[in-house]
């Protein structure tokens, strides 16, 4: 059983998302969550005091959230019926970033899966802030889908990586999971420094080469160059389906994230993008 996070704010975009996460399972048994969190625009002094439920007062933001999740239920139920598939709905009054982590913790969340706005310009791909904010408080995979993405099965899955990231502490099982659920290959992609890998990095390596041996998949090392530029050229090579990477604080990754003015990773098409937590 899988078990997947579905947080939308009743938009195309997080429809679009919410689509994709269940053609992507289609051969899954899953339930997932539906989840709307919701801040009402103008505070009222019961929501100072806590939610108006817990003082027995109608909580109109709740009822509308709920009816909404309601008919996206049956919507995503009618457009793509999956016997194996089972939805739970859920509304809170709550940031996003932090319902999202309290539903993951509680029901034991394998990955998220939600929107992200699409930029202009047909290279790359921009972060909403919900996103980010997401992706940086999450202790579980969070997998953000462009809008403009076109579902296509899973076939090839691009694993950028320095081997600084010890990946025994990295969640790699979504990886391994969808992997062997679509049958796709992982192309894990390096960088090589004039001075090569050091021990560490070797043991990393060799750590991820034992997890992957059931999965088919190939290593490549490039020469060095800026990681956007990797990318982009692998990809004229490799129609890419799924990028992935591990959100390491020495990573370019977890710097993409931290810098406020750096939002957008520039790519010749735009796909689903999994960042995996790494565990203290």
């Amino acid at each position: 059983m899988i078990k997947v996070l579905l947080p939308t704010d009743f938009s195309e975009n997080a429809f679009h998302a919410i689509t994709y996460a269940v053609k992507l399972l289609e051969h899954a048994t899953c339930t997932f969550y539906l989840v709307h969190a919701y801040t009402p625009p103008v505070y009222r002094v019961d929501y100072t005091l806590g939610s108006p439920g817990q003082l027995g007062l109608p909580d109109d933001e709740r009822n509308k959230a709920e009816e909404a999740l309601e008919r996206t239920k049956k919507k995503i139920k009618s457009l793509l019926p999956v016997s194996r598939h089972s939805f739970v709905t859920h509304a809170a009054f709550n940031s996003l970033a932090e319902e999202l982590e309290s539903v993951s913790q509680k029901e034991d969340i394998d990955f998220i899966v939600m929107g992200t706005q699409g930029a202009t310009g047909a290279k790359e791909i921009l972060f909403g802030s919900n996103t980010v904010q997401v992706i940086q408080k999450s202790s579980v995979p969070v997998l953000a889908v462009p809008a403009e993405f076109e579902y296509r099965p899973l076939q090839n899955m691009l694993f950028p990586t320095d081997y600084e990231v010890e990946f025994k502490k990295a969640n790699l099982e979504t990886v391994l999971q969808l992997l062997k659920l679509s049958r796709a290959k992982l192309h894990v992609l390096h960088i090589s420094s004039p001075e090569g890998l050091d021990e560490s990095q070797m043991d990393n390596k060799g750590y991820l080469e034992g997890r992957l041996l059931e999965r088919n998949h190939q290593f490549y090392d490039m020469p060095d160059q800026d990681l956007i530029a990797a990318i982009n050229d692998f990809q004229d090579t490799v129609s890419v389906d799924m990028l992935a990477m591990v959100r390491n604080k020495h990573t370019f990754l977890e710097r993409l994230f931290i810098a406020p003015t750096i939002r957008n990773i520039g790519l010749h098409s735009k796909v689903p993008f999994l960042v995996l937590p790494l565990n203290p």
